[in-house]
């Protein structure tokens, strides 16, 4: 008799989703404007911010591989306490460093900013070590989590709970982006400083509620040697269906990502210091949260790489409307137009993502044996990995090529000039989105017949 879908789920599985929603919160309201951050407070250059960007991403969806092995072995709820204790330390880390930096003196000033960078550059790689925290706290939270959504439902609603994630992750986004712009428009660039504290509190409630309501009754691979974490390490790196799809999937992140890493500087520089790039962000989680349970449900009796398929075609649509915004003249609807289509374009990415990623998470989930969902879910993160280094560094280079920073230039005629063509870099991005969705196709029928030749035999 098959079972009945349903859309109730054991208490670990809220708990697990509600502090999803803190962690989200606190790390989009940072991550937004990372770059900004890194750059005006810190006196990183476009190259240099995009890299650092880039990399701490880019581990952060690294380690969840390693992390999640390890979470099998603790414990996911040990897991998630140290998680949440680590990051509240790098957050308010990142809003304690310029404070001390101008305790020192270490700050120059402008006149209409209250930080302009530090006045000895090598005291600005002192954010390093504080990232790492951040780093090492959120690999576990990736692993955890999912894996805690994996084990806490079955085949039949599985695909209904990670909606749910989905939609308790982008809820968090939305909360996060929402307090940059208000903290930006108040204070200016020390708002970007004040940011971080924000995400530390919200992360020190997520410890809290984790110590006192996360409780769960699977505890599948709790103790494993360190033989039996590797040997389980060693099985999941070497499956290469699941390689060559986070492969092909790292395209669509490649461009998702350009939402943080060019995405604010391109439209401060074209449409103006008066634009509001977080708030141009919290469209994507908005039409995510509004959709993904729609979309889900639409698409329940079709397979996960058919979603996923559809999704990766609208990817390219996304990236051609952002680029359209700078050929076009004119506010629409009160808006400059290179930040009303970019507004479009990231209503695209989201409609994208509702069918891309839930069903990405389900499918990996399902190849994962009992007892190692925090080591196969914290492998599926990896295609963030790779989007992160290449999508961020590719941002730097492109931004420095077409839409450079106008302080290097002696006067706004000579500035415009050099940004005559900034739409290009969204070409790029078109290329890959296009290539990623073809290649997709290619691999779902190449999988297919894979598969048939095993039934038959």
């Amino acid at each position: 008799m098959e079972k009945k879908e349903t859309w109730k789920f054991p208490r670990a599985f809220w708990v697990a989703n509600t502090v999803e929603l803190f962690e989200r919160a606190a790390y989009y309201g940072v991550f937004i404007v990372i770059t900004l951050y890194l750059s005006r407070i810190l006196g990183f250059n476009d190259i240099e911010a995009a890299t650092i960007a880039g990399i701490f991403q880019a581990l952060l969806y690294f380690l969840p591989t390693f992390a999640g092995a390890y979470a099998d072995k603790i414990g996911f709820r040990k897991s998630l306490i140290l998680a949440f204790a680590l990051l509240t330390i790098g957050y308010a880390g990142m809003g304690v460093l310029p404070t001390f930096f101008e305790a020192a003196g270490l700050v120059k000033y402008g006149q209409d900013v209250h930080f302009q960078g530090l006045d000895i550059s090598f005291q600005k790689y002192a954010i390093i070590p504080v990232l790492a925290f951040i780093v090492l706290g959120g690999s576990f939270i990736k692993s955890v989590i999912t894996g805690t959504v994996a084990r806490e439902t079955s085949k039949e609603n599985r695909a209904r709970g990670y909606s749910i994630f989905y939609a308790m992750v982008n809820i968090g986004a939305f909360s996060g982006k929402t307090v940059v712009e208000p903290l930006r428009e108040m204070m200016g660039n020390t708002g970007l400083i004040w940011i971080n504290y924000f995400s530390a509190i919200m992360t020190l409630l997520g410890l809290i509620v984790v110590f006192l309501m996360f409780r769960s009754k699977k505890h599948e691979g709790e103790g494993k040697t360190i033989s039996q974490i590797f040997d389980g390490l060693v099985k999941v790196v070497t499956n290469i269906r699941l390689i060559l799809l986070i492969v092909i999937i790292t395209g669509f992140w490649m461009v998702q990502h350009q939402m943080y890493a060019t995405m604010p500087k391109y439209v401060l520089r074209l449409a103006g210091e008066g634009s509001t790039p977080a708030w141009y962000a919290n469209v994507n989680p908005l039409v995510v949260f509004l959709t993904v349970g729609l979309v889900t449900h639409f698409m329940r009796k079709r397979t996960a790489l058919f979603s996923m398929t559809v999704g990766m075609f609208i990817m390219p649509l996304s990236a051609l409307f952002m680029a359209s915004g700078n050929l076009l003249s004119g506010n629409i609807l009160g808006m400059h137009p290179v930040a009303f289509m970019m507004v479009v374009g990231i209503a695209f990415q989201g409609f994208a993502e509702t069918f891309i990623s839930p069903r990405f998470l389900e499918y990996f989930s399902l190849q994962a044996p009992k007892g190692e969902e925090g080591l196969y879910l914290g492998f599926s993160h990896l295609h963030s990995f790779l989007s992160s280094i290449f999508g961020f560094i590719m941002s730097g280079v492109l931004l420095d090529r077409f839409c450079p920073d106008p302080r290097l230039f002696p006067s706004r005629e000579a500035w415009a000039e050099a940004a005559s063509n900034a739409h290009h870099i969204w070409y790029f991005f078109v290329g890959i989105a296009l290539i990623s969705a073809l290649a997709l196709i290619v691999y779902g029928y190449v999988v297919k017949r894979i598969d048939t030749k095993k039934v038959t035999l």
